[in-house]
């Protein structure tokens, strides 16, 4: 299984996956690190990337995975971290060491800019191990204003989103494919970035910007 959620944009699952079996059975615990290929902005000035950090327990249920999205300015090298005011990645933020985050998953991976560079649309992807309770967010960070927006389609309509891109039939919206387990059909909505949901029948995802390579890079230490 690629994807969780057989999202178009997918999260490293075959290396979590692969890597938990590896250290597991060496070390039983340990960290270890993956950062996403850049995504270049339609100017060419900005490049988005994302370091996945994956905390390996003997236990699969229980390994943690939390990550982080950085916006580097290419010209002076300036980065800017965004991360996603989501349920999981927001309380894995403000956890304290004695926390238990074990058994979450929160990977952040970008998806696409605007035409004009100013924005960037990040796939949130939040869940538990061994569990179907899972689902996207989107994260918007917005370069001028410095930023970031979390939406998602009402929690109301679905028990499981995806995330498609910027909607062409809403400029400026999140596109998502939102249902619920077991439905043969899942309908398309577009979320604002103040949260709010618009059926849209008929609308195709847009993507902008272009991607550095296909590989993601992995890193025993943090990077």
């Amino acid at each position: 299984m690629n994807d969780p959620l057989n999202s178009p944009y997918p999260v490293p699952w075959e290396w979590i996956n692969a890597t938990h079996a590896k250290v597991s059975s060496a070390f039983g615990t340990g960290l270890r690190y993956y950062r996403s290929p850049s995504l270049i902005s339609t100017s060419g000035e900005y490049a988005a990337y994302s370091r996945i950090e994956l905390k390996v327990q003997p236990q699969f249920s229980h390994c943690r995975v939390s990550s982080v999205m950085f916006v580097e300015n290419l010209k002076t090298g300036e980065l800017q971290t965004v991360a996603a005011a989501s349920p999981l990645a927001e309380s894995g933020f403000y956890a304290s060491d004695e926390a238990d985050m074990s058994g979450t998953i929160a990977i952040i991976v970008p998806v696409s800019w605007n035409q004009t560079g100013s924005r960037v649309l990040a796939r949130e992807f939040e869940g538990l191990f061994n569990s179907s309770d899972m689902s996207d967010y989107g994260v918007i960070w917005d370069r001028n204003d410095n930023y970031t927006y979390t939406v998602a389609p009402a929690r109301s309509l679905y028990t499981h989103a995806v995330l498609l891109g910027w909607s062409q039939v809403c400029p400026g919206h999140v596109l998502f494919r939102a249902g619920n387990l077991g439905d043969r059909s899942w309908p398309l909505c577009a979320v604002d970035t103040a949260g709010q949901t618009v059926a849209v029948s008929e609308d195709k995802p847009m993507v902008f910007g272009s991607r550095s390579s296909t590989d993601w890079i992995e890193s025993q230490t943090r990077f």
